[in-house]
């Protein structure tokens, strides 16, 4: 029985001697380049953020103080409060600017203050305190709102609404700037029959 030996049709790619197309060759070379360059990158990225070890800067509430709580039969409600935020820049090697920064104050869903603060900046391992000395208005409560207070005063116990948010930007060596926003949402509780804070954590997540 005959058996018929399939014959290749392709064809390689040569040149007039028989040899490969130094366009192969070429393209081989540039693919090897490029190769070598991700890797190279990829090192010196990686050794760049074990050296710096970059941390993220952070605002926080580290003290306040209630110096005044009254309401009356009227339900307006007065108050005043001390507070002060902390921006802290933990990277050993980079300064950090803070930027776009506000918060709100409120109780009850009532709105007691907005604060603001212009952009500054913090130097390396280091940290800046804001404070802010927060006078409200009369603030009408509903009856609700008024048992609330009254509630707070017997359990010598208040609570105060505390959001904001601020941008936070920094170099991070070759890896360049690098921008996050920080958002503070938490429950300011003081004494109020002597105006002590009580602490707790109201530190900022970044996004």
């Amino acid at each position: 029985m005959d058996k018929t030996i399939p014959k290749f049709k392709g064809k390689l790619v040569m040149g007039a001697t028989g040899r490969t197309n130094p366009l192969v060759w070429l393209v081989a070379i540039i693919c090897t380049v490029i190769a070598v360059a991700v890797v190279v990158v990829g090192i010196v990225v990686f050794i760049g953020y074990m050296v710096i070890h970059p941390r993220v800067p952070v605002i926080s509430v580290t003290d306040a103080h209630l110096d005044l709580l009254r309401n009356d039969y009227a339900g307006l409600l007065q108050t005043q409060l001390t507070i002060v935020v902390t921006a802290k820049n933990g990277n050993a090697k980079a300064h950090a600017t803070f930027s776009d920064i506000t918060f709100n104050i409120s109780y009850q869903g009532q709105d007691v203050a907005v604060l603001v603060a212009d952009p500054f900046e913090v130097p390396k391992n280091s940290s800046k305190d804001l404070g802010y000395v927060v006078q409200s208005s009369s603030i009408p409560l509903s009856p609700d709102q008024m048992e609330e207070v009254g509630d707070a005063w017997k359990k010598n116990e208040i609570e105060f609404d505390f959001k904001g948010a601020a941008r936070t930007q920094w170099r991070v060596g070759p890896l360049g700037s690098v921008k996050f926003l920080c958002h503070l949402d938490c429950d300011l509780k003081f004494r109020p029959l002597n105006g002590t804070y009580i602490p707790s954590r109201c530190t900022s997540k970044s996004h």
